[in-house]
């Protein structure tokens, strides 16, 4: 018989992160937030962008920013993480992590029954990342509050038959739903487009909490290619 290898092409990096001994922390953030966002304007961001509805409460995009301790740590936790992540995806050393500079938009949601989030990526960004502080009352609705990702390859179900549509991962197509547990931190590339299900708790009084953030990176002593070359 002939050697067969299944070679795979093209794949799209999803960084899983749980992080230890969350709950303290996460007790925190669920107070702090909910206290910014019972006052409205002073803390939401004011220009949204993306579709959502009234039961989706989005802060300003400089939460990292915020003289809060709880907020501080989880900030430098994100950022462990996902330097960690660029460094193994890029076989980079310590040494030249240490020249990559990071900037960052970051931001907090509260979602209460009925709140989703539509479809959207995150232009002018190399990585994106979404942590869960709380999921409540939504445990027995297996569609309420996932985080989903739409796959890139959009033609992929240009035709579909017994032959291809239960491929393994990372081959499957359509979307990717994710219900995220507290401590848990996801890190994506910010091109990937990505929704929010409709949160769906059994009762009135269920809540979402997630912080997620955008990072774009400088590389000391390396300077963007800003133009192509003049040919001649």
């Amino acid at each position: 018989m002939s050697k067969l290898s299944i070679l795979t092409a093209y794949a799209v990096p999803l960084i899983n992160v749980e992080f230890d001994d969350s709950d303290a922390l996460n007790s925190e953030l669920r107070k702090a937030f909910l206290e910014y966002a019972a006052q409205g304007d002073t803390w939401a961001n004011k220009e949204p962008f993306v579709q959502r509805n009234a039961s989706l409460f989005e802060s300003a995009f400089n939460l990292f920013d915020w003289n809060d301790p709880a907020i501080a740590k989880l900030r430098d936790q994100c950022m462990a993480a996902l330097y960690r992540a660029v460094g193994e995806l890029n076989q980079y050393d310590d040494a030249t992590l240490a020249r990559l500079h990071v900037a960052h938009e970051s931001w907090f949601h509260v979602t209460r029954k009925g709140g989703y989030f539509g479809a959207h990526n995150h232009p002018l960004h190399s990585w994106s990342g979404v942590y869960c502080v709380c999921q409540e009352g939504d445990e027995d609705n297996e569609h309420s509050g996932r985080l989903t990702f739409i796959s890139p390859y959009a033609t992929n179900t240009m035709f579909v038959d017994m032959a291809s549509h239960k491929l393994k991962p990372p081959f499957h197509t359509g979307s990717w739903p994710i219900r995220l547990k507290p401590g848990q931190l996801l890190l994506f590339p910010s091109w990937l487009l990505h929704q929010v299900t409709a949160f769906e708790p059994a009762n009135d009084d269920g809540l979402r909490i997630t912080v997620a953030f955008n990072a774009r990176f400088r590389m000391e002593g390396v300077e963007p290619l800003t133009a192509m070359p003049n040919p001649r």
